[in-house]
């Protein structure tokens, strides 16, 4: 609570019990608890008339205002922006022939290749392997 650890709060409940004395000490606890009880009583009050006047000044429509804010769909950014026309997405600038050309090579050889390996593959699966036997002078590396 304070910082202190049990080694502490033993040392200290020693040297209550010495100076106050056995007979006072529980009298001296209840106060202590009661003066507790009071200050967290007082606590929570402090905590709650800061929660009515935040109320009252309208704190909570502005955590409302910037909760929005931070979730575009609730806030309208979508709407503003259909207002504005940002919504549609740039174009895309043309190739040149030269590179249109070669996007359309470069395609032309990966449908090839992806349909060769395809084959392969369908081939592989419809043949059963054959395990190559291992040779003692292979091994001897």
């Amino acid at each position: 609570m304070f910082g202190l650890g049990w080694s502490e709060m033993v040392l200290v409940g020693i040297v209550a019990l010495i100076v106050i004395g056995p007979k006072d000490l529980p009298g001296m606890f209840r106060t202590l608890g009661q003066f507790t009880g009071k200050a967290r009583g007082m606590a929570r009050e402090f905590s709650r008339a800061m929660e009515s006047a935040a109320d009252e000044a309208g704190i909570g429509e502005i955590q409302k205002t910037v909760r929005a804010a931070a979730n575009p769909q609730k806030f309208g950014v979508d709407k503003i922006k259909e207002a504005t026309g940002m919504t549609q997405a740039p174009e895309k600038p043309a190739l040149s022939p030269e590179r249109q050309a070669m996007k359309e090579k470069m395609s032309d050889a990966m449908g090839k290749a992806a349909t060769e390996r395809q084959a392969r593959e369908a081939e592989t699966e419809a043949a059963p392997e054959a395990k190559p036997t291992e040779t003692p002078e292979s091994d001897s590396k």
